[in-house]
C-alpha cells in the first residue's frame, strides 16, 4: 500500500481506527479497484458489484476495531468484500446447488494451437452463480471444500461437484471461444 503517512501501514491503520475521513479516503482510493475486481468475480453485474463494494467499505470502516492485527489488514478487508458478495448472492435466492454428478462429455476439441490471450473475468461471468461462487472460493480465495460448505451452507459433496462442474464449464466455454476464433480466421 502506498501511503502518505510516516509509519506507513501502521499509521494508516491507527488513523482508520480513529475514524479519520482523510485516512478512509486514502484507503478507499488505494483499494477500490482491487475490491471491485474481487466483487466482479462473484457478482457479474457491475452495478451490483459496486453496491457490494460500497457496503463492504462501510462495514470495514464501521468494524475496523475488530481487526486485531493478526495477519494482513488488506486480507481482512478483502474477506469482508467476499462475504458481502456472498450475502448479496444468497439474498437473491437464485442459486441452486445440485447434488447429483452427471458426467458430461466434452466435444472432441483439438488443443494444438491454443491461444492464451483471453479475459478470465469474461469466462467467469459466463458461469452460473453457484459454480462461480465455489470456483472463486476454492481457486482464488483458497478455501477448503469444508470451509466452502460451511460458508455456503451446502454439503462437502456439493462443493466438490460444483467445482468440478465449474472447471468443466470453463473448459467448454474457453474451447468454444477458441474454435469460434479459429473459424473466423479461416
Amino acid at each position: 500500500m502506498k501511503l502518505l503517512f510516516k509509519n506507513k501501514k501502521e499509521d494508516l491503520l491507527s488513523r482508520l481506527k480513529r475514524q479519520e475521513p482523510a485516512a478512509q479516503k486514502i484507503f478507499y482510493d488505494q483499494s477500490v479497484k482491487k475490491f471491485l475486481s474481487v466483487a466482479k468475480s462473484y457478482v457479474s453485474d457491475l452495478y451490483q458489484a459496486e453496491d457490494c463494494v460500497i457496503k463492504a467499505f462501510c462495514k470495514i470502516f464501521k468494524h475496523i476495531e475488530s481487526f486485531r492485527g493478526e495477519g494482513n489488514f488488506e486480507g481482512w478487508a478483502r474477506k469482508i468484500v467476499v462475504n458481502e458478495c456472498l450475502n448479496f448472492i444468497k439474498s437473491r435466492k437464485t442459486v441452486f446447488y445440485l447434488d447429483d454428478v452427471h458426467a458430461s462429455v466434452l466435444e472432441d476439441l483439438h488443443e494444438e494451437a491454443i491461444d492464451f490471450d483471453f479475459n478470465a473475468q469474461e469466462l467467469l461471468d459466463q458461469l452460473p452463480d453457484a459454480y462461480r461462487m465455489v470456483f472463486n472460493l476454492y481457486v482464488i480465495e483458497e478455501y477448503s471444500h469444508q470451509e466452502i460448505a460451511d460458508t455456503l451452507n451446502i454439503s462437502l459433496a456439493v462443493s466438490k461437484t460444483q467445482l468440478f462442474r465449474a472447471k468443466e464449464k470453463l473448459r467448454k466455454i474457453y474451447f468454444q471461444q477458441q474454435k469460434k476464433l479459429k473459424n473466423e480466421h479461416v
